[in-house]
């Protein structure tokens, strides 16, 4: 796996995370699980691949 998430991109994706993160302590019952959402943001932030992105040729990485 070649990296093809930039910096910007990666703080951007990780912000996210921790919004949809919060959705889950906010929503109420069956609607709780918009917050696990927040695992695919915060995994392609970490590791630095989207496989979108790798999908639709895009790279936002500066390497």
């Amino acid at each position: 796996m070649k990296a093809n998430v930039g910096t910007v991109d990666k703080i951007i994706r990780l912000v996210l995370a921790l919004a949809l993160f919060s959705l889950y302590f906010i929503l109420p019952g069956e609607q709780k699980w918009f917050g696990l959402a927040g695992f695919i943001p915060l995994l392609t932030g970490l590791v630095s691949w989207c496989p979108l992105y790798t999908l639709f040729g895009i790279n936002t990485c500066s390497r």
